[in-house]
């Protein structure tokens, strides 16, 4: 018997518009984003379409168009728009979101910044 059903997509890359300085902002960034949607076991596929599961290249698109609707200073609003829009447009009942940014303003040599944010659906 199946108890957990996730969907994890890894890796979404595009280059937005993101930083806390005006000087950050106007080069844009780029950004990885991991997504992991926990779902309700009824919602796996009763048959082997693909209108029967849930759309990841939607689930992509969104975490796109977030990311290009507008310039944030904060990686951690970015994630927790993305977030919100993901439990509220998709059956997931726990979603986590793990937002990479490669230049990362700092006195010292840094990697990376990365921000994650879970949250799971209101009851």
């Amino acid at each position: 018997m199946i108890r957990e059903y996730t969907l994890r997509l890894h890796g979404v890359r595009f280059r937005a518009s993101i930083g806390a300085s005006a000087a950050e902002r106007s080069i844009p960034q780029d950004l990885v984003v991991d997504v992991d949607l926990e779902l309700p076991v009824s919602a796996l596929p009763k048959r082997d379409t693909k209108r029967e599961v849930v759309d990841y290249d939607r689930a992509v698109r969104l975490v796109v168009e977030v990311g290009l609707a507008e310039s944030y200073r904060l990686l951690e609003v970015y994630a927790q728009r993305v977030l919100e829009r993901l439990l509220a447009e998709t059956p997931a009942t726990r979603v986590r979101v793990a937002v990479t940014k490669s230049r990362v303003p700092s006195t010292y040599s840094t990697d990376q910044a990365v921000v994650e944010l879970i949250g799971t659906r209101e009851p």
